[in-house]
């Protein structure tokens, strides 16, 4: 099954100021995530972006805050992003059968949210180097449920070269350099 970008949309969960220090390997999601984001705006792949519980967890991380300039922002106080009807409404009026998940923590966020996803006959896609938990042991095992559940897991830059399809023009080129 490939992968079409006519059918996906990009969801950004929780990379909050409060927690962010505390996830195991933020540095590499300080530079994976802004890449991932960048290369579906390339694509023209809508994004949607949420925050759990802003008063408590404080704004998104500005070096992600960045690359989601002027997307809406979906608070929420429920874990499952799929419990917020605001974000329901979005995902159902954007027609997209895909979802392209990055966020954390995985082992809360980002695995009720894909499960509720796959309930409501969603295809979640989890990019695995754009996921991560405070303790490593806890995405570890995030990521055997997501499999155990049928989401797809890929890297960001596969997705972003499956989606992309052909070498070649301004979009392979503008790829091409943030995966460099």
């Amino acid at each position: 099954m490939r992968i079409l970008r006519d059918s996906v949309i990009g969801v950004v969960i929780d990379f909050q100021e409060r927690i962010f220090p505390a996830i195991w390997e933020y540095e590499k999601l300080e530079k994976n995530v802004p890449i991932l984001i960048s290369g579906l705006k390339a694509l023209g792949i809508p994004l949607m972006v949420t925050e759990q519980y802003v008063k408590g967890l404080g704004p998104t991380v500005p070096v992600i805050a960045e690359t989601i300039e002027g997307i809406v922002r979906i608070e929420k106080a429920s874990f499952s992003c799929c419990d917020e009807p605001g974000f329901m409404m979005g995902l159902a009026s954007s027609g997209k059968d895909y979802v392209i998940v990055s966020g954390i923590e995985s082992h809360v966020c980002v695995l009720q949210t894909v499960i509720d996803l796959q309930r409501n006959g969603y295809h979640s896609i989890v990019v695995e180097d754009c996921i991560s938990s405070r303790k490593e042991n806890d995405k570890r095992i995030a990521l055997e449920r997501m499999r155990q559940e049928g989401v797809i897991i890929t890297t960001y830059e596969a997705i972003l070269f499956e989606l992309l399809r052909y070498s070649g023009g301004d979009t392979f080129k503008a790829i091409s350099r943030l995966v460099k």
